[in-house]
């Protein structure tokens, strides 16, 4: 199974829409909420080499950006084979 983190703030309506996404998919994944933390929202920006909206959603360690690249990949049907990718 993927491992799936995504880094939100309270309020976020594109943060509810993806985490929305994914708990209907019953994905397993680690909620960071970057909003009021600096060193969450510091070490988001990094990981996202530069992205600071959010969510900022990672599969497996890679960089799948934001909500509706979430909601983009399921649309092409190529969400499923991401998160079914094992994280090792």
């Amino acid at each position: 199974m993927a491992k799936v983190e995504i880094y939100t703030r309270e309020w976020c309506p594109y943060c509810t829409r993806a985490l929305s996404l994914l708990d209907k998919k019953n994905v397993d994944y680690t909620h960071i909420d970057a909003g009021m933390d600096p060193e969450k929202r510091k070490e988001m920006i990094q990981r996202a080499q530069g992205g600071s909206t959010y969510p900022q959603i990672f599969i497996n360690d890679d960089h799948v950006g934001g909500c509706d690249e979430l909601h983009a990949l399921e649309r092409a049907g190529k969400l499923d084979a991401l998160l079914s990718m094992d994280a090792g």
